[in-house]
């Protein structure tokens, strides 16, 4: 399966369940007192996170990340929808491209 589409999964995948857990504290925190979204979303959404922080450690050098693209790559996971973020300016510079680049024949 092609690199690109891996990651971007794995991306939204955090992001949607940063909005799991966001409802989830709503309802806890807010007038119906109920904890069951933040039991159910609180686990899921800690696999997202460590699953799309293993898989920028193990594509950085795929996609020919930089240290601070990576740093950047690994901060997107703290607040939430940034990796969704980070993936379409990865997308839009060029850092989610794996193919090397064509060299024009000189003459």
């Amino acid at each position: 399966m092609n690199p690109r589409i891996i990651f971007r999964s794995i991306a939204i995948i955090e992001a949607v369940t940063w909005l799991g857990l966001i409802v989830g504290m709503i309802f806890k925190y807010g007038p119906a007192d109920e904890e069951i979204g933040v039991t159910i979303f609180g686990p899921i959404h800690g696999v997202a996170f460590i699953i799309y922080v293993i898989a920028v450690v193990a594509l950085f050098r795929r996609f020919r990340w930089g240290v601070w693209t990576t740093a950047l790559a690994l901060v997107a996971a703290v607040p939430p929808f940034c990796t969704v973020i980070f993936d379409a300016w990865a997308e839009r510079t060029g850092r989610l491209d794996t193919a090397p680049a064509e060299q024009v024949p000189a003459g």
